[in-house]
């Protein structure tokens, strides 16, 4: 191995049934450098990070990290040779203390070999700083933000002293200013000559943090550049094998009556006095920062939350949904924000995650269900939305995030729903599978369908919405109708002032 690279992946192959995952590729990281890992989902960058990690044995090829070469290690391994790394899906131990979770299973202990609560309080506080976290190391990590529990993953991997990170999607529920944060941590790091393998979807941040950047494409090695000398465009066209010419597809087309009129729709926790109103054939954008109350205001129509106060009327009619049944019948869709957690059921298949939210469809008057209509209705959507799956059966846990979204998208379309709301459609999916997502919205739009799209990324809001509704702390602070002139800057203005700054300030 060359002194140059801390790590060196070489023919690297996995298969499972039915499956090749991944086809001789190859990975060759330097010591002190930041390198991008990118590719649609399904390419096989976690499956070749599981086989670095220790979770999976590969069929074929080497690893070399540090100068020797490894085989048949555990994960705990890895961990020991200077190997650490932060998962895309959070899994921490939500009714343990921040503590707890940053030091399990390697808690400090004293002469008698009991746990010292004292030194472990003393050494979070130590890691926590590292990551610009200032919370009190006891705190239940069910009382943190997802943003938070971020931060407290990338301490923890930090205080393994690893030789090599491995941060997977580690942006994906943090705020600009926590992406910050993470990009002075991540420079720290390079500039103690800690590795960083960075995967992620957002090609921006790609540019903007890493050194060079390799591409997987259906399982096979593409390529490695140095990332200031690969333009997006061509970075694009390695991982999708083609030119993706529209990634926002909005097609014009006629916008109706209204169908969803909200007014002064309150929480007495998350938001207060949101109004707005859904047309048919409309597009409406929701805007804001992570803690906004976008998502709150979602779950509160579709009856998972209870309002406090306002009205919501479908059709000119005033409704009251008390539950997620109910919403169904009216005809609404919900696609959640957090489809391992409230989404996908993981060790059901294809076709029982399809049909979930529309059993009584299949069920007659004795409890019987027709397995054959139901598994005709989710082929016909599941070959629609162009599902890349060995067969209907599989567990759904065994596709990769872009194709388990696809299966939630198909849920809700077999409900036949008139308005469709979807709470960050696109977030840890590939360029290509974002690009099939906006298509799809963009056709059930010209179908006559309502559809609210929550986003963090701004450029999807502006390129997909006739209207951009922004929030800042549980308050509507503008509703911007989507013409040229609509700027990032304008929303990000409207995003962090409240209302009454607004005001203000006209």
């Amino acid at each position: 191995m060359s002194n140059e690279y801390l790590l060196e992946m070489v023919n690297i192959s996995k298969s499972f049934p039915g499956v090749q995952a991944l086809k001789g590729v190859e990975l060759r990281v330097r010591y002190g450098e930041v390198h991008a890992l990118v590719g649609e989902n399904g390419a096989g960058k976690s499956t070749i990070m599981k086989c670095l990690m220790g979770m999976y044995k590969p069929n074929t090829g080497t690893i070399t990290f540090d100068g020797q070469e490894r085989s048949n290690y555990t994960t705990a391994d890895a961990l020991n040779f200077g190997i650490s790394m932060i998962h895309q899906e959070l899994t921490p131990v939500p009714y343990r203390s921040i503590m707890e979770n940053v030091w399990l299973g390697r808690e400090p202990r004293n002469k008698y070999g009991l746990i010292d609560h004292k030194k472990m309080y003393e050494l979070t506080q130590g890691v926590l700083a590292t990551v610009g976290l200032n919370e009190d190391p006891k705190t239940l990590m069910i009382k943190l933000t997802v943003a938070k529990q971020q931060l407290v993953e990338i301490a923890r991997a930090a205080s393994y002293n690893a030789k090599l990170i491995i941060m997977d999607e580690p942006t994906s529920a943090l705020t600009d200013t926590e992406v910050a944060q993470l990009f002075k941590i991540i420079r720290k790091l390079r500039e103690e000559n800690t590795s960083v393998i960075y995967i992620s979807h957002k090609l921006d941040e790609i540019k903007q943090i890493t050194d060079r950047v390799s591409v997987f494409r259906d399982g096979q090695y593409i390529g490695t550049e140095d990332t200031d000398k690969l333009p997006q465009d061509k970075m694009i066209q390695m991982m999708v094998g083609r030119e993706v010419s529209n990634l926002f597809p909005k097609t014009k087309c006629d916008i109706g009556e209204v169908v969803l009129e909200v007014k002064n729709l309150s929480h007495p926790k998350y938001f207060k006095d949101v109004s707005f109103t859904l047309r048919r054939g409309e597009i409406l954008g929701f805007a804001g920062l992570v803690g906004s109350g976008r998502t709150e205001v979602l779950e509160t129509i579709f009856g998972i939350r209870k309002k406090s106060g306002g009205e919501i009327f479908l059709n000119g009619e005033a409704i009251d949904i008390k539950s997620s049944e109910e919403a169904i019948e009216k005809k609404l869709a919900l696609l959640t924000e957090e489809r391992r957690f409230n989404g996908i059921f993981p060790v059901l298949d294809l076709i029982e995650n399809t049909a979930v939210a529309n059993m009584a469809r299949y069920t007659n008057a004795f409890g019987f269900v027709d397995n054959k209509k139901m598994k005709a209705d989710c082929q016909t959507f599941i070959e629609k939305l162009q599902v890349k799956t060995p067969s209907e059966r599989q567990k759904i846990q065994n596709l990769s995030g872009g194709n388990q979204q696809k299966v939630l998208v198909a849920r809700w379309l077999l409900t036949q729903p008139d308005v469709i709301m979807l709470d960050e459609p696109t977030r840890g999916i590939d360029v290509g599978a974002k690009a099939e997502i906006h298509k799809l919205v963009s056709q059930l739009a010209g179908e006559g369908k309502c559809v609210i799209m929550v986003s963090s990324e701004l450029p999807e809001v502006m390129g997909m919405s006739d209207r951009i509704l922004v929030m800042h702390e549980g308050r509507v602070t503008g509703i911007i109708d989507n013409t040229k002139d609509v700027s990032q800057e304008l929303l990000m203005h409207y995003a962090t002032a409240s209302k009454d700054d607004l005001q203000k300030a006209q």
